[in-house]
């Protein structure tokens, strides 16, 4: 007995020592004590009710006169529906834009014409609402087809007598039950059956499977990935619609009681360091919506779960969006992740000011813009949080952090910079950590660079979602392969995924002068590969240059070829020096140099050919201008170390 109270001593000694907190959420309330503190679903209100003009009258009046302009375009909307066709597209050519282009489009109409009805309480937008509460709830599925399993018994089209929950079903659910919360009393002078359909629809498609079976967003799966974005962005959703929706109190604490343990299952293995393995593109639907759950929560039970903005996980969760920033437009972009992610500010400013974090705040402030009046398709309840902080929010301070240096330990990323609060200069950005990632892409030891701000050696990232992309042919999409991301090619191998392809030997260091990381990118590729070792060491030197040393140890010695990624014309001007005609939109056009001994390699330069469905996005995001350079070993060496520097010429 003695022995295993020293264990869980020891074991609780460790969790406070190293900031890891277990079961944070879940863990706090028991049951019993969480049917205490909720509100009761018929007391609470965290909006003013349409009734309470007062109280929105307090809402910022610009906001809601551009929904209401917004709203009048939709007066004579006309509600479409989805034909079986447009869902079997995803399996007929691939195609999930044309599905999904028509349900965001009838959710964002739906919120615009609420918040406009909210505003002037008239009643004149009240039919059209109607109209497309009605229209959604008789679509057979509220999500995407790209969702649904790929099983010869679905092909493409849902089973409506087994409704699961992913992503947009849920987010589905959130849009009624505001509409069920602020007009309530509107749709029962119509019709009685309104608002009955909405519960109905809701719990027998939400509800109910959520309580019922267990969903693969809500644990690790059978590899041990941890749960990605979906689980706190459909959790948020889930908690919405059950608050404003459930009457029956025992159920709605039974289910908030679950959601509190299916988000613990995404926090209790998220890393301390706050790092998104998702990158600043998913971080708006992951530690992001994880605060979107405890801001609700706080909502709801009179601030009971305000300790947890001072936990120091989830602080670093929030730190996280600033820390990946290169300038006011690019972000670091490993995997899927886009180089120039939309930034939610309202979410992020009062993220940042209950977590105390003024840098956050600032941040926030800073992409504040007037709104269009658009309800936007996702994270619908954001639109409410931020109409009651206009005031305070549109004088708050503006500024970007722009931290010199960033290591995140437990993602394996160093980030770093010239000059803090500066994007003068060089940027760097290099990971480790392992090809099972979520969004994965095969990438252990790829590396960006970015110069006043701008890219330079890049990260393609992702591009057009397709039904390729999730699938077992996901390898076969070419910026999804190490062989298009600033690493090499070893005897003919590239790197593979899953968990056991990761890097070791991980470290960092920075001085005044400089920063550095350090990896043995050997495991990331197959055994046929025949590598010992290879230590790739990246070195910004701050106002002089960026170093790349290779020191390698193979089996055999066939053949490397180092790749880099680039979204400029390049050129051997002479021998050990490539140029790269760096000319960004908006910024200077400059001529830099990478150096490499000309003994050791032959170089080519190849512009990729984007004609794919799922080049699309590329071609969006970067235009028609990749570039990959190809520099290929003239005689392999078993042990051998390549050196490359990239400095303004």
């Amino acid at each position: 007995m003695k022995k295993l109270t020293l264990l869980i001593t020891c074991f609780l000694l460790i969790c406070v020592f190293t900031g890891k907190s277990q079961n944070l959420l879940s863990g706090k309330f028991s049951k019993d004590e969480l049917s205490k503190i909720l509100i009761e679903q018929e007391k609470w209100v965290p909006f003013p009710k349409i009734t309470d003009r007062a109280g929105w009258a307090k809402a910022d009046p610009e906001m809601m006169k551009a929904y209401v302009k917004k709203a009048e375009t939709y007066l004579n909307y006309e509600w479409p529906g989805i034909p079986a066709t447009k869902s079997l597209l995803i399996e007929r050519t691939g195609d999930r834009d044309e599905y999904q282009k028509t349900s965001f489009e009838k959710r964002g109409v739906l919120g615009t014409l609420l918040l406009a009805e909210i505003y002037e309480n008239k009643g004149r937008f009240v039919d059209q609402i109607i109209d497309g509460v009605w229209s959604i709830c008789e679509e057979s599925f509220w999500g995407v087809p790209a969702h649904l399993p790929k099983t010869k018994e679905l092909s493409g089209l849902m089973d409506v007598s087994q409704p699961f929950v992913e992503l947009f079903s849920a987010e589905t659910a959130t849009f009624l039950a505001w509409v069920d919360y602020f007009l309530g009393d509107k749709l029962d002078a119509v019709s009685p059956q309104i608002r009955k359909r909405i519960y109905n629809e809701t719990n027998s498609r939400i509800f109910e499977p959520l309580m019922t079976k267990h969903h693969g967003f809500m644990g690790s799966n059978a590899d041990g990935r941890r749960p990605n974005n979906w689980n706190p962005w459909i959790c948020s959703n889930w908690l919405n619609a059950v608050l404003l929706l459930e009457k029956d109190n025992q159920k709605r604490t039974e289910a908030v009681a679950k959601i509190l343990s299916v988000l613990d299952q995404f926090m209790n293995p998220y890393p301390q360091d706050g790092g998104c393995d998702e990158g600043p593109g998913y971080w708006g639907a992951a530690g992001a919506s994880l605060y979107d759950n405890i801001a609700m929560l706080n909502l709801a039970t009179n601030d009971a779960f305000s300790y947890v903005y001072k936990d120091e996980k989830f602080r670093n969760m929030g730190k996280f969006i600033y820390r990946a920033q290169i300038s006011p437009v690019y972000f670091v972009n490993f995997a899927d992740a886009s180089p120039k992610p939309g930034m939610a500010a309202d979410m992020i400013y009062r993220f940042g000011k209950d977590i105390q974090d003024a840098d956050m705040m600032k941040f926030g402030a800073y992409y504040r813009t007037k709104g269009d009046g658009s309800s936007g398709r996702s994270h619908y309840f954001r639109n409410f949080f931020a109409l009651f902080i206009q005031q305070e929010y549109q004088s708050a301070a503006q500024g970007l952090p722009l931290p010199k240096d960033t290591w995140l330990p437990d993602l394996q990323v160093m980030i770093a910079r010239d000059k803090e609060g500066s994007t003068d200069g060089f940027f760097v950005a290099a990971k480790g950590g392992n090809n099972d990632e979520s969004h994965n892409h095969n990438d252990i030891g790829n590396y960006m660079i970015y110069y006043n701000g701008f890219p330079l050696l890049i990260d393609v990232g992702s591009g057009t979602y397709t039904r390729k992309t999730f699938s077992n042919k996901r390898y076969e999409i070419w910026y999804n392969c190490s062989d298009f991301h600033n690493v090499p090619s070893i005897n003919g191998k590239d790197q593979l995924p899953g968990p056991n392809f990761k890097a070791n030997n991980v470290s960092y260091k920075n001085d005044k002068g400089s920063s550095q990381f350090s990896l043995d990118i050997a495991k990331s590729y197959p055994a046929e590969a025949g590598i010992n070792s290879w230590l790739r060491t990246i070195r910004l030197n701050r106002a002089k240059n960026i170093v790349v040393d290779d020191v390698i140890s193979l089996q055999r010695a066939e053949s490397v070829i180092q790749h880099l990624m680039t979204s400029y014309p390049a050129e051997v001007t002479k021998p050990g020096e490539l140029v790269i005609h760096y000319s960004p939109e908006g910024g200077k056009a400059i001529d830099f140099a990478v150096t490499y001994n000309p003994a050791q390699f032959d170089v080519t330069v190849e512009k990729i050919k984007l004609d794919a469905m799922e080049d699309k996005g590329v071609l969006q995001r970067w235009g028609d201008t990749i570039q990959r350079i190809n520099l290929k070993a003239k005689t392999p060496k078993k042990s051998d170390k390549y050196n490359f520097r990239i400095a303004i010429r």
